[in-house]
């Protein structure tokens, strides 16, 4: 389905879940058979041919393709931060978005690089979130707006979409998020890490955050949509927004890291299956992101240490789709090299 304007308040966004569209079964099997028909025995190329199938499914198509791949950055400040949870200043965030305007990010590298569009999204730098550990980040109303931004970033006919993200503190709402969705079994120490590189102070300031938060928001804990409202962000939400449309309009989206794939678990925990349309770009340096990718069911594609957020995982990733590709629409078949299949 294709729904251009956004739903207009929270149970909108809510029943779209009870419309997310399958894959489409005839251009899978369509690219698995000139797969099996490709100069190489099967599976050779391993997750390589993953990739391509995935994409197939969700394109709709037996040669798919990545002209049109859109990465978008959504830019938001944390009232968190206050408590000393974060290496660096709230102000870093509005200075890295200029950064990405001006294209000296490494995400601008990576987009140029693989020829993907890149767009910044700021969602109310100048007004922080409220501080999650005394009352709820976000009221009804700026939940629904950040949704509805994410929504807003993602059109038809997308090869693939990545979401990404820039804000101060946004690991601690990751870690706070992951851990209202999945349970805290083993403390909140084993969704919290050290982000943007905190010392062991500050490491401690954001696990006394996190657990504080959980017991502020006790009891108001059950409903996926409610946890983002609670303990999320404004970019965190359009990353929510963003993925939900994606799968509505049938576009495969690459996940980047911790951030992101808590914001696409919003959605995974509201109604399992909801993330079918998405791979896992890469698991990063974040000490919890390869739990959090476990609990959504997710397979990494790369393990590089990355820990830089603002895409980059997946925009990295972006060179193996398009090997992946490259490969799939290039190779001769074993007919028209004139190549025995036999026992291959």
């Amino acid at each position: 389905m294709s729904r251009s304007l956004p739903p207009a308040d929270l149970a909108g966004f809510c029943s779209c879940l009870d419309q997310l569209p399958a894959p489409d079964d005839r251009a899978l099997q369509g690219a698995q058979q000139r797969d099996a028909s490709l100069t190489k025995p099967r599976g050779a190329l391993g997750r390589l041919e993953e990739i391509v199938l995935w994409l197939a499914a969700w394109q709709g198509r037996a040669l798919p393709q990545a002209e049109a791949v859109k990465i978008v950055i959504f830019a938001g400040n944390h009232g968190v931060t206050a408590r000393g949870v974060s290496a660096f200043p709230a102000a870093v965030t509005a200075q890295m978005v200029a950064n990405f305007r001006q294209g000296g990010a490494a995400i601008n590298q990576l987009a140029r690089a693989f020829g993907a569009r890149l767009e910044v999204v700021e969602l109310d730098l100048e007004r922080p979130t409220a501080d999650f550990c005394a009352a709820p980040a976000m009221g009804e109303a700026e939940l629904v707006a950040a949704l509805r931004a994410g929504w807003n970033a993602v059109e038809p006919g997308l090869d693939l979409f990545i979401a990404g993200e820039m804000g101060i503190g946004n690991t601690t709402s990751a870690a706070a998020l992951a851990a209202a969705l999945f349970g805290d079994e083993l403390g909140v120490s084993g969704w919290c890490g050290r982000g943007t590189g905190v010392d062991d102070a500050g490491l401690a300031r954001k696990e006394a955050a996190v657990a504080l938060a959980l017991q502020t928001h006790a009891g108001a804990l059950r409903d996926p949509f409610e946890i983002l409202r609670r303990l999320g962000g404004r970019e965190v939400a359009a990353m929510t927004g963003a993925i939900l449309r994606a799968r509505l309009e049938r576009v495969p989206v690459l996940l980047d890291g911790f951030i992101a794939c808590a914001a696409a678990a919003v959605l995974e925990r509201a109604r399992p299956g909801a993330l079918d349309h998405c791979f896992a770009a890469h698991q990063s340096a974040e000490g919890a992101h390869a739990r959090l990718l476990a609990a959504i069911g997710k397979e990494p594609l790369m393990s590089l240490g990355l820990r830089l957020g603002e895409a980059s995982g997946a925009g990295t990733a972006l060179g193996l789709v398009q090997a992946a590709l490259a490969c799939h629409r290039g190779m001769a078949s074993f007919a028209e090299a004139g190549v025995s299949g036999k026992g291959l």
